[in-house]
């Protein structure tokens, strides 16, 4: 077959569909020529390949006159085999396209995708010439006309934003309410039993694990596992079809168009920081038979290898201007065409390295800030990967937000119990201003979290003392650990109902302790009813009962904590404790009292001394001034012994209501006690008490 083809033009890169036909544009700056490979409607018979005519400036280009809508491709790229100098060129291997809009059929495993001989170390013997073309997935051309009919962004403030992580997969695949033919997709998300469970919740955004194109790792795939996580991304402008409901390719955008609906953002978890091709042993699947001296941090001292700051292998180069425009590419691509809220970016560190480490003012953050579309979404940092100089919690630029895990692990560590942090405990929940207290930043730059996808979830925090993660084929070596964690009595499940209350209280803990802090909370998908993933903390390649969210807790009292959630958020917003500045107890309101100030069991505020007593497992907060907000106390118990406090005189308070006292197995108060009143805190618990003004002092 012979296929007519026209110059085209260099930009837009990547496939461009208008009704005449669609232009081709791939960047190389170190390629001799490079070829598209159309296939059958199958994906199995290569029917024709065609040079691209014209390289401008690196981006090599052709048009495609007549190719319509659902056309499979690939590329072949020619160049120099010569790993020493960092090219690993191979047109023996089928690519895919970096900035295919969809991505179809499964890789299958074989040494066939490998660009070398089998047999070396270094992978730098002459290169193989197996064609590996009917073992890859294809490129699939897409029409991206979409009725968005009139969705809009909610645009949620930072201050009022609580973030729900999910799988965009196991969240609903054990769901008994959804639909069987429905469950384990993208379209179940969008299914009323899900928008009414998250709307009771009172999240403002659901952050999903990464639903780009990814691929199982060869290796999982001979235990009989898969990356169930996806964190191995091979195509950022494709959704992963894995998600998608019989492959609907309209499915995502629905999908976003229902929680916009429900006034719920959607934040994508997205992996820029290395790719699936591993490292220099991997296949070659794309950006390394495509340019790998251009796309990957490169060992300086010996190309032959890569720089990986991520532990997977390779890491890809922003510092070069072509792949850090792809990933702006993406970013705007996710937002603009498919309606994304904002991104939370996966060991974001590497992205702002350059040549001497990791630079806040490097050229990717600073593109980002400055981008008309990029900047009006939430932007939310990993602030670590495991380079030289990883970790750089806090040291991210204005306008962006971190993940904290100083208060995951300051938070885990009081409610087990340890003495002498009650100093931490009170920075993490004044929002950490000693960490991000910097530059104009607020407090929504700490996204509080005491469970993530990564670690235990919350009822295994609370369930056992150590890993067990035997499942993943490692002999338990892998995941954390050290978990902070404490299983109240007895490791795993048990029938001993003092040590199921004990932990049932300890899950009340966490949760309010998060949605009564400064900062922005991010909930787990499952803490709410229960869900345990059997003591495993690193359960990415479990895509089964494990790593599912089991629901079997919903509805039952003793498990289901959904409608406790729900009232700690409007406890939340209604009292004032959302704020979008930081509190530090310098600023004095009516009366002389402080934006915020830290009580003893006597109800009279800590000197120096008292912070440093140490097995101090107790402290008070008073938070006040709030424009017509009362004033609330915030009573934290991690000792395993009750003890007495005294409720404050505040001016203007006639009485304290007791709102939310985690001892009680609904979690909620209703006691009034009047000012100067000796209360007693129960051990192991949390309390919220409002202030009630006099009738003088009220508002009219």
């Amino acid at each position: 077959m012979t296929t007519t083809v026209r110059t085209g033009r260099p930009y837009p890169i990547g496939p461009s569909l208008d009704a005449g036909g669609a232009n081709f544009a791939l960047f190389s700056a170190h390629a001799e020529k490079v070829e598209l490979c159309l296939f059958d409607a199958q994906g199995r018979r290569e029917i024709d390949r065609i040079a691209l005519p014209e390289n401008t400036g690196g981006v090599w280009h052709g048009y495609i006159p007549e190719i319509r809508s659902g056309a499979l491709y690939g590329y072949r790229v020619h160049g120099p085999y010569a790993p020493a100098e960092g090219h690993r060129f191979n047109p023996h291997k089928l690519l895919l396209d970096p900035y295919a809009r969809d991505i179809v059929g499964a890789l299958r495993v074989s040494a066939a995708h490998l660009g070398y001989r089998p047999g070396s170390h270094r992978g730098d013997t002459n290169p193989d010439r197996h064609d590996n073309a009917r073992l890859m997935p294809k490129c699939r051309l897409v029409d991206e006309t979409f009725s968005w009919g009139d969705d809009r962004p909610p645009h949620h403030p930072w201050s009022d934003m609580v973030i729900y992580e999910l799988h965009g997969a196991g969240y609903t695949r054990l769901h008994p309410e959804i639909d069987g033919n429905l469950r384990g997709s993208l379209a179940a998300l969008r299914t009323p039993t899900v928008l009414d469970h998250l709307r009771r919740l009172g999240v403002t955004a659901v952050e999903l694990l990464p639903v780009h194109a990814s691929v199982d790792d060869g290796y999982l795939l001979d235990l009989g596992l898969r990356n169930y996580w996806g964190y191995n991304t091979i195509g950022f402008f494709a959704p992963d079809r894995r998600l998608l409901n019989k492959g609907d390719e309209h499915e995502f955008k629905r999908m976003v168009a229902a929680f916009h609906a429900a006034g719920i953002e959607v934040i994508l978890d997205v992996v820029y920081n290395h790719t699936a091709e591993g490292n220099h042993l991997g296949p070659t699947l794309s950006f390394r038979g495509i340019d790998n001296a251009s796309y990957y941090w490169l060992n300086p001292d010996d190309r032959r290898y890569y720089d990986d700051f991520t532990g997977c292998g390779n890491s890809l180069c922003l510092a070069n201007p072509h792949v850090l425009q792809m990933v702006v590419d993406s970013l705007r691509y996710w937002v603009t065409v498919m309606h994304i809220d904002g991104f939370r970016f996966d060991l974001a560190t590497t992205l702002g390295r350059g040549a001497n480490g990791f630079d806040p003012n490097c050229s990717f953050l600073a593109t980002l800030m400055q981008d008309p579309v990029l900047a009006t979404v939430k932007l939310i940092a990993e602030p670590w990967d495991l380079g030289l100089g990883g970790y750089q919690l806090g040291r991210f630029p204005p306008g962006w937000s971190e993940w904290n895990d100083r208060y995951r692990d300051t938070m885990r560590r009081f409610w087990r119990g340890d003495g002498g942090i009650i100093g931490e405990v009170a920075a993490r929940l004044a929002g950490s201003g000693d960490i991000f207290g910097h530059d104009g930043r607020h407090s929504s730059a700490s996204i509080n979290f005491v469970t993530a996808h990564d670690g235990f979830v919350l009822q295994d925090l609370v369930s056992y003392n150590g890993k067990h993660n035997e499942a993943n084929g490692e002999e338990n070596r892998d995941g954390a650990d050290e978990n902070l964690s404490w299983n109240c009595g007895a490791e795993g499940p048990t029938d001993d109902s003092t040590i199921i209350e004990c932990r049932n209280r300890q899950r009340r803990n966490f949760l309010a302790a998060l949605l009564l802090s400064q900062g922005v909370p991010m909930l787990l998908a499952g803490d709410e009813v229960g869900n345990s993933q059997q003591g495993n903390n690193n359960a990415y390649c479990q895509d089964n009962e494990i790593g599912w969210v089991d629901w079997s807790g919903l509805g039952v009292e003793s498990k289901d904590l959904t409608d406790f959630i729900g009232r700690l958020v409007q406890l939340r917003r209604e009292s004032g404790l959302a704020r979008g500045h930081f509190v530090t107890g310098a600023i004095e309101h009516e009366h002389g009292l402080k934006d915020i100030a830290w009580l003893r069991p006597d109800g009279e505020e800590m000197a120096e001394q008292d912070w440093h007593f140490p097995d101090a497992r107790f402290f008070a907060t008073l938070l006040t001034g709030e424009k017509d907000k009362e004033p609330v106390i915030i009573l934290l118990n991690g000792h395993h012994e009750s003890l007495d406090f005294t409720m404050p005189a505040v001016p203007g308070v006639d009485h304290w209501s007791m709102v939310v006292e985690t001892s009680l197995s609904s979690g909620f108060g209703d006691r009034r006690l009047p000012v100067s009143e000796v209360y007693q805190v129960e051990p192991r618990s949390l309390i919220l008490a409002i202030g009630k003004l006099s009738s003088q002092d009220r508002v009219p």
